[in-house]
């Protein structure tokens, strides 16, 4: 038999944390070796136990789950990131499977069910919730591109048009000042811009309207 995968589970409610790791017990091929109450602690971890698979919260206090996302892949850890969230909104679900999130998966499914797509999800497939497939398959409106754009990206350009710096967006927001240059690049490709200058016209526009 080969050595169960090893988990860490990343949210800031305990008794969450303890719902999902007496979940995974029920699978003997999924071993939970760590958990951390936020994306820092979560950073932390998986530097000094390179987990397979984490299990990643969206709505964090400090870092949110796409904040800690993107830091993860910065510092070139290549651990199985699925997302568990309560949140089915299409901007979310379309930001972390672009940050390469391995699965979307939603807290209220049943247990049963859940646990069989972490342990599919960890097994190297790609798992979404039914309602995530359904919010996949509704394309975001064209006529306004910043529907497209995350909270976190809106709030960082928001902040750009303000005239502030990188840096100064990363104290402001409580965030590395390198995951704000990945939510900048990722609003630009949403955008189809070239420029922070072209972004910046395009928010004051539609502000406008």
């Amino acid at each position: 038999m080969s050595l169960p995968l090893t988990v860490m589970i990343v949210d800031d409610h305990p008794l969450m944390r303890q719902g999902i790791r007496q979940l995974l017990q029920l699978e003997p091929q999924l071993e939970v070796i760590a958990e951390a109450n936020n994306g820092t602690e979560a950073l932390a971890e998986a530097r000094r136990l390179s987990p397979n698979v984490i299990l990643l919260d969206l709505n964090m206090k400090g870092m949110s789950g796409l904040d800690t996302l993107n830091a993860l892949r910065a510092e070139g850890i290549t651990a199985r990131v699925l997302v568990l969230t309560v949140s089915d909104a299409s901007s979310d679900i379309h930001a972390l499977l672009e940050a390469g999130a391995a699965g979307y998966l939603l807290k209220d499914s049943e247990p049963e069910l859940l646990l069989t797509e972490i342990a599919r999800g960890a097994r190297g497939e790609r798992v979404l919730s039914a309602a995530v497939e359904s919010a996949i398959a509704a394309q975001p409106s064209q006529d306004d591109p910043l529907q497209q754009l995350t909270e976190r990206e809106r709030q960082v350009l928001q902040e750009v048009a303000r005239g502030l710096s990188n840096k100064e967006i990363a104290t402001l927001l409580c965030i590395a000042e390198e995951t704000v240059k990945v939510h900048i690049r990722h609003l630009l490709r949403k955008l189809n811009v070239r420029s922070r200058l072209a972004a910046t016209l395009l928010w004051l526009e539609r502000r406008e309207r």
